[in-house]
């Protein structure tokens, strides 16, 4: 009886005709998408280091591209670290045929990624604009949205105003207990061990409040609250589970096939700010002038607001509850005051004017904030007093901003159905993107540190989403087609043959999923039949 088992080549067998490396790798493998991209980039024109070499001496570079190819197929494989890098060029047959059999050690891999972080922010926009020239990207809605991605910094090497003060006030304790114990010993002319602390732990209180008031010094002196020593720019934010150094990451999602249109990186602990900025942004590489925003409730700004107004940018953002604790005690809020724009004064509930105090404050952002008030004795004899003050407090005050006659028209706007219909639609937007980042494709973190850095980095992420993204979609053969269409200048033809190709796909998608839901619904009037 013969052998039932399948049997393998000999490993010492000499061949006459060895395949070469390129028959190992399949025409539908995303890593020739990956080559065909990345040789019509002008590496020269984006900025990146060592892209235009003359005669140099010595041992020869290797070529940006080579290490962007790297990069873009590590972050699509989930492979970031330059090290794991460096191992998979030497056993990866994909990665053997992307570098064409060269091996750059993992220094040279990492210092590409600390050294190109503008250059890898211009190849992000490089790749949306691919993406708006073949009608992926409209423009049309786009969502804005925020999240933590956690800085390479650890939290022991934090310091802060707070906990400074704190550590500085328990060190005094501790010395002023010390000195006590020896105060009574001298009194007493008793010197007994378990009363004296060790001389060596007096010392070490000293050194320790000494390192605290210069960790104080240091904050004061740099004017901020807290301060990392291994990442001076991640800042410590806060979330409901837990505390992370983290960087605020912000894209700008557009509704059509959910591309990211834009992305940022910032310091700040919150959204509050960022919505003109990122409108902006998605307006430019959408070229779209009838573009609209949409964002949650930590993006209201009155400011910016106006801005894109003035922009002609039409955005939704929920406007939020500020005077909900006011409400709880049974106070007037500032809505139930009827602004009149003749007299320039508000009409409270009792019919009682606020006139303007022609005094104002400057909030942090620049907006000024006028004070509306009435008088001591209106508001002391009237009969509504209690539902509008304090008993301690003389008269009420009201502020108004600037931009009120922006604040108004937009809680307006706010009530429509098409309000709610695109507040609706936002969290589907830009939530997703960051569920799959962190989630699916394991970039919860940064590996580089300083906010330069870390915004190449979040391009390079954001970048090779997308890519995926245009994978998933048109498929790589097609992806391929593409870049030669480029290449003669006839992009027209293949921009039609994409289109038909979604469409195609969409329609079998909403077959097979009609069918789904039909076995669906079947089973369940088994069961109840």
């Amino acid at each position: 009886m013969g052998n039932i088992y399948k049997e393998g080549e000999n490993r010492k067998q000499q061949m006459f005709f060895p395949p070469s490396i390129d028959e190992y790798v399949s025409q539908d493998n995303p890593v020739r998408a990956i080559e065909a991209y990345v040789e019509i980039l002008d590496m020269k024109k984006l900025g990146f280091t060592k892209a235009a070499l003359g005669n140099a001496e010595g041992q020869p570079a290797y070529h940006p591209k080579l290490l962007l190819k790297i990069y873009i197929y590590g972050y699509l494989n989930k492979i970031r670290s330059s090290r794991k890098l460096e191992t998979e060029i030497k056993r990866n047959i994909e990665m053997m045929w992307l570098c064409s059999n060269l091996k750059p050690s993992y220094k040279t891999i990492a210092d590409f990624r600390k050294e190109n972080s503008k250059p890898l922010k211009e190849v992000f926009r490089e790749f949306v604009l691919l993406c708006k020239e073949i009608d992926l990207i409209d423009g049309e809605l786009v969502a804005v949205d925020g999240a933590f991605l956690r800085a390479n910094a650890s939290k022991n090497q934090l310091i802060t105003t707070k906990t400074v003060a704190k550590d500085l006030q328990a060190i005094d304790a501790k010395i002023e207990e010390y000195l006590k114990s020896l105060e009574f010993v001298d009194a007493s002319e008793k010197r007994e061990k378990n009363i004296i602390p060790p001389k060596d732990d007096f010392a070490g209180m000293k050194q320790r409040k000494a390192k605290l008031e210069k960790d104080l010094a240091l904050l004061e002196e740099m004017g901020v609250t807290q301060y990392n020593r291994t990442d001076p720019d991640a800042k410590l934010m806060i979330k409901p589970a837990h505390n992370l150094m983290a960087y605020n990451v912000q894209i700008a999602v557009d509704s059509k096939y959910k591309f990211i249109v834009a992305t940022d990186v910032s310091s700040d602990t919150n959204d509050y700010g960022k919505l003109y900025d990122m409108a902006i942004a998605a307006k430019e590489v959408s070229k779209n002038n009838a573009c609209t925003i949409v964002a949650d409730a930590g993006y209201y700004s009155a400011k910016g607001i106006k801005a894109c107004d003035d922009a002609n940018i039409d955005v939704y953002v929920p406007v939020p509850d500020k005077y909900r604790q006011q409400r709880e005690r049974g106070y007037f809020i500032a809505d139930q005051f009827t602004y009149d724009k003749a007299y320039d004064c508000y009409i409270c509930p009792a019919h009682q004017k606020l006139t303007n105090s022609f005094i104002f404050n400057i909030k942090p952002n620049g907006t000024k904030h006028y004070f509306y008030r009435a008088g001591s004795k209106t508001c002391g004899r009237c009969m509504l007093r209690e539902q509008c003050i304090p008993a301690k407090t003389a008269y009420k005050k009201i502020t108004h901003s600037e931009y009120a006659d922006t604040v108004e028209r937009h809680k307006i706007k706010m009530r429509t159905q098409e309000a709610k219909a695109n507040i609706k639609q936002r969290a589907s937007l830009a939530e997703h993107p960051f569920g799959t980042i962190k989630r699916t494709l394991g970039w919860d973190h940064f590996l580089v540190r300083g906010k330069q850095k870390v915004s190449g980095e979040n391009a390079l992420i954001m970048l090779t989403y997308n890519f995926k993204r245009v994978l998933g979609l048109v498929g790589t053969d097609l992806f391929q087609k593409l870049i030669k269409a480029i290449l003669k200048g006839n992009i027209e033809a293949i921009k039609k043959e994409i289109a038909e190709y979604i469409a195609c796909f969409r329609l079998y998608f909403d077959d097979f999923l009609g069918l789904f839901r039909f076995l669906g619904l079947m089973e369940k009037k088994a069961l109840y039949t």
